[in-house]
């Protein structure tokens, strides 16, 4: 409740094109006469500034079009039902349900659902509207939210994630300066502390399950495997250096290591050129080098005559493949990949589409969704707070339903800290903006400055705590109203009496249903795993065949997986909130999260491969290879729920790959496809199941 987030902070920049995409329209409707239909203008810039962002432009733009189009929508719905109190309060459950259910797609789409929520909640209840008058004043509110997104998509193009960029760059900047394999001092330690520089940009990224997000998460898991595997290479080049092991072969052998560790320093340093903005045309050599190196290390396996053979072969293609991996995700991290891989996701099949939100809201329309269950929650209590608003004579009772709806949250934890936020913060708000009329010359100019510092200062410092969000969206409102002729003493009283009565309601509606998810969450990632296992068998299994009945199969295990990753993301983030669990519990469930999404990723690549060019029967090494993934994530969801046998013997998936790749005659030349994404899918499962027993093991 304490703690002000400063990860959270948003840009100057973006604090003051929101503060003045609210303050314009209401400077020009003053200077006009108009300031009534100024503030309908405001207001929809207002909601949609809660959009904005420093994401690429297109994805912003797509996203703030679409919520000014939303806000304008509920402003109609709520101004043509609002005379009618029984349409208007089955309106408002229907709405709020749908608002409460985008959180299954993310944290940012809940936020934004909740603003168009309370933009019907107050336009349903501030006097009749024919469906003309509805129609000018959804018009206006669209108007401002167009205002808006042309302020956001004129001015800075900043790149987003450039914090983290920066901090994972330098990690790998860090990491290929120690491996020099002309010098015995390299890699000393097998596990270094990452940089508080590190932790505290990957700290921001906590709650960030967008794919921009999770790849950065990726990229600092799989660095802190580099240096293991590094680690590792140099014992064994240390061991082959031993004068009675002194043979051409081995000899040989060392000097493949050597050669593959400087390759390794050079596409390390290669990555964190590609994250800082600067790519090189040597990264477009590089792959065609490794595959030579780790070919030429595996050409000594099974030889009895050379010592550790089989163990340098396996520490290569190891490492090989971990490599492979961050060039892929490091190319991905540029703004043209972000695009370019928008349009490839775009093209798919939109079952097949990761982020897909229709499908992600489909897949949690089921009571076993923690979303659904959420969403059902505050649709009954909103509309039983907006019958309440409507049936007392409280002036501007739309705050009673307004406040249920925000703090309503789908955990005890958070739903309890924001409505103390949310009263606390309202209290101090109103009594500044209280002290603020009375010192301040009455003018409509200095309640236009006020509103537009009360903005700058939510939408700045606003994230990163609730209770100062809660003060200056207070102190914004009162200013807003007092624009329209309503003196300020009045409408302190009235926020006052129904924000009291709203947290009240919404404190009292979650004490019945009170839950403590550090409880659930091992269930809720194990609930992830076998839904991920089921999925990727009705992969496997459409090799060769093609018909109803695995289409329906496919389609069931893929909604599964997408309704219990949301659960899972949800519970990683409310278990954050909650006292007494440490921060090393949330990275690791955090990481856990990425590493199974990079393993769906690849699963479903596989299935888009398999649609584009469907392959013949797979050779025996595919089917040995599908078997140990879904023992593997079997056993590993095991040991989430406490099995104490879970993790003592799992299978070598990258030797069943080495079998694979060793079995590629057997493809045709169209299935190369199986061998990348079974490569992806190699590095992911065996960095989840990493991540996995060393959570079980805190």
């Amino acid at each position: 409740m304490i703690r002000l987030d400063r990860s959270k902070f948003n840009t100057l920049w973006l604090a003051l094109r929101n503060a003045l995409g609210v303050a314009l329209p209401l400077g020009i409707g003053i200077a006009s006469g108009n300031p009534l239909g100024a503030v309908a203008i405001a207001t929809g810039a207002l909601n949609v500034a809660y959009s904005d962002a420093r994401d690429p432009y297109a994805q912003r733009a797509r996203r703030m079009l679409l919520w000014s189009f939303l806000g304008a929508f509920a402003v109609f719905l709520g101004s043509v039902t609002g005379k009618y109190h029984i349409p208007a309060i089955l309106m408002a459950g229907v709405w709020a349900f749908g608002a409460a259910l985008l959180v299954s797609i993310s944290t940012r789409a809940g936020d934004l659902g909740l603003n168009t929520l309370v933009a019907l909640l107050v336009f349903a209840t501030r006097g009749a509207l024919s469906p003309k008058g509805a129609l000018i004043a959804a018009l206006l509110v669209l108007g401002g939210g167009l205002l808006q997104t042309l302020l956001a998509l004129l001015f800075w193009p900043v790149r987003r994630y450039q914090p983290e960029r920066r901090a994972v760059g330098n990690a790998y900047r860090n990491l290929a300066n120690e491996v020099d394999p002309y010098t015995d001092a390299q890699v000393q330690s097998a596990l270094d502390k990452p940089s508080q520089e590190v932790q505290e940009t990957l700290s921001a990224l906590g709650q960030d399950h967008s794919l921009e997000g999770e790849r950065f998460r990726l990229l600092f898991d799989q660095a802190d495997r580099l240096r293991l595997s590094i680690y590792l290479i140099n014992r064994l080049r240390s061991e082959l250096s031993q004068e009675e092991l002194a043979t051409v072969d081995v000899i040989e052998m060392r000097q493949t290591l050597d050669a593959l560790l400087e390759l390794a320093s050079e596409i390390l340093v290669a990555i964190s050129e590609c994250l800082q903005g600067r790519g090189t045309e040597e990264q477009t050599a590089q792959p065609a080098k490794l595959q030579a190196l780790l070919k030429e290390a595996q050409s000594y396996k099974n030889r009895a005559d050379v010592p550790l053979a089989n163990d340098v072969a396996s520490a290569a293609d190891v490492l090989g493949g971990q490599l492979r991996l961050v060039l892929q995700l490091a190319g991905h991290t540029s703004e043209s990949a972000l695009e370019a891989l928008a349009k490839h996701d775009l093209a798919l099949p939109w079952k097949l589409r990761l982020a897909s939100s229709v499908a992600i809201l489909r897949a949690n329309l089921d009571l076993d969704s923690s979303a659904f269950r959420h969403a059902m929650r505050t649709a009954v209590w909103v509309a039983v707070a907006d019958a309440m608003g409507r049936g007392i004579t409280w002036q501007r009772s739309y705050w009673l339903p307004m406040t249920v709806a925000v703090v309503l949250k789908p955990d005890f934890t958070t739903t309890f800290s924001r409505g103390l936020l949310r009263l606390i913060g309202t209290y101090t708000g109103l009594l500044i903006a209280t002290v603020l009329y009375h010192v301040l010359p009455h003018s409509a100019v200095s309640e236009l400055l006020l509103v537009g510092i009360f903005t700058f200062f939510m939408r700045y410092i606003g994230p990163a705590n609730y209770g100062v969000f809660s003060i200056a969206i207070s102190g914004l409102i009162v200013f807003l109203i007092a624009i329209t002729g309503i003196p300020p003493s009045e409408v302190v009283l009235e926020r006052f009496l129904n924000t009291t009565a709203g947290g009240a309601l919404a404190l009292v509606a979650y004490v019945l249903w009170p839950t403590w998810e550090r409880k659930q969450v091992s269930e809720v990632m194990a609930d992830m795993l076998d839904t991920s296992r089921e999925y990727f068998r009705a992969v496997a299994d459409r090799f060769g065949r093609d018909d109803e009945e695995l289409e329906a199969k496919l389609d069931r295990t893929r909604d599964e997986w997408r309704r219990t990753r949301s659960n899972a993301e949800g519970s990683v983030d409310r278990v954050g909130s909650e006292p007494g669990v440490s921060s090393q519990k949330v990275d690791c469930l955090t990481s856990m999260l990425a590493s199974s999404h990079a393993f769906v990723h690849a699963t479903m690549g596989l299935e888009a491969g398999i649609l584009q060019n469907p392959p013949q029967t797979p050779p025996e090494a595919f089917r040995a290879f599908a078997n140990d993934v879904e023992f593997t994530l079997y056993f590993l969801a095991a040991a989430l729920r406490g099995s104490l046998s879970a993790s003592t013997t799992l299978p070598q998936l990258r030797e069943d790959h080495r079998r694979l790749v060793e079995a590629r005659e057997n493809f045709s030349s169209l299935d190369e496809f199986v061998l990348i994404e079974t490569d992806r899918l190699t590095v992911s499962l065996n960095t989840l199941r990493e991540q996995v027993l060393r959570y079980v093991g805190e």
